[in-house]
């Protein structure tokens, strides 16, 4: 039980209160989640009411920690100046809220490839640990990866969850979303499907996807063609260009999967250009559920990412390392969301 209440609130006075020891306060008002909600929400009734405040930088120099995580991004090509994934940015607002859920700050850099990340963060005492948030082709990525390994970095990435990942992945069931697109195609009536984004090893995520297309139509009893499969990245130009080099190709085809929905945005623009409508001529599927995807003439068929679960994925992940503890399952499911750009919507 906690000591008798002093003159100025202490974690001392709330566990006197509450009838509780003091580190089960200081772990409820930390978010841990050994407390239970009763008693948590009792101590932080109790705590609201003595105006009783954390004192983070006592906190961080008992337990050594800084209470910071640090979130990098880096660069991508966009349409804009942002050099950063728009999927990435809509994520921002939930690993925001699951790091105050946590008593956390967050710091957020944008970083280059050559910067030296652990030095600038965790060695430094900066950040506890670093979420990563982009990286295009994930080859030039992997001896980073590697090198945080090796220097005892704790780290969570966004990435193609696979047996051989380098430290902790977390992401979508990118497999299961491109079947699933596949499955909603011919179910549509499509047969010949063609797939826009780099399938290979330098973009794992979209490798991913491609294969869940192929197992869909292999299922189907429809043999697939290689030549349905076009290299594109994440900007709206280069699916553009990439539907351009479909269609100047002379390859039959009735139906697009793209990779990501910039892509098949610039695919349906490029669509319309040649005079094609959709989804008479050509039903079109995009990944992710941007904000745009709704806004597109007609509005985009897409597979969705739970923007609120990766946050709370990416934040859990991370922080079983720091307490040692087990981490949770790696993998989101997706949903796909019917709209008339691929019939049926």
């Amino acid at each position: 039980m906690g000591q008798k209440p002093s003159g100025r609130p202490t974690s001392f006075d709330i566990a006197y209160r509450a009838g509780v020891s003091q580190p089960t306060v200081s772990r409820a008002l930390r978010g841990g989640k050994s407390v239970s909600k009763a008693t948590r929400e009792r101590i932080e009734a109790i705590a609201r009411e003595l105006n009783y405040k954390v004192d983070k930088n006592a906190s961080s120099l008992r337990s050594q920690r800084a209470n910071t995580i640090a979130l990098l991004f880096f660069e991508e090509p966009t349409e804009d100046d942002s050099r950063i994934n728009p999927f990435f940015l809509a994520m921002l607002g939930s690993i925001t809220r699951q790091c105050a859920n946590h008593g956390f700050d967050l710091l957020i850099s944008f970083q280059k490839m050559e910067d030296d990340w652990h030095t600038s963060y965790q060695d430094s005492h900066r950040a506890d640990g670093l979420i990563l948030l982009g990286y295009g082709d994930y080859t030039l990525y992997e001896q980073r990866l590697t090198d945080l390994v090796a220097h005892g970095t704790r780290f969570v990435r966004w990435g193609s969850v696979r047996a051989d990942n380098i430290g902790a992945t977390v992401g979508s069931d990118n497999f299961g979303a491109g079947r699933q697109a596949g499955q909603h195609l011919l179910q549509q009536g499509r047969r010949r499907i063609a797939f826009l984004g780099q399938a290979d090893e330098h973009y794992p995520e979209f490798a991913d996807r491609y294969h869940g297309l192929l197992a869909a139509l292999k299922e189907a009893g429809i043999a697939p063609d290689p030549a349905l499969q076009i290299d594109a990245i994440t900007p709206e130009e280069s699916g553009y260009a990439a539907a351009q080099k479909l269609l100047a190709s002379g390859v039959s085809f009735d139906a697009i999967f793209a990779g990501s929905d910039l892509i098949a945005i610039g695919a349906m623009r490029a669509l319309a250009e040649a005079g094609l409508v959709m989804p008479r001529d050509v039903a079109i599927v995009g990944f992710d559920d941007l904000p745009a995807a709704s806004m597109t003439s007609p509005p985009l068929t897409t597979l969705a990412q739970d923007l609120k679960a990766a946050g709370v994925l990416l934040i859990e992940t991370l922080l079983a390392q720091i307490e040692g503890k087990e981490p949770p399952s790696p993998v989101l499911p997706t949903r796909l969301i019917r709209r008339r750009s691929c019939g049926g919507g």
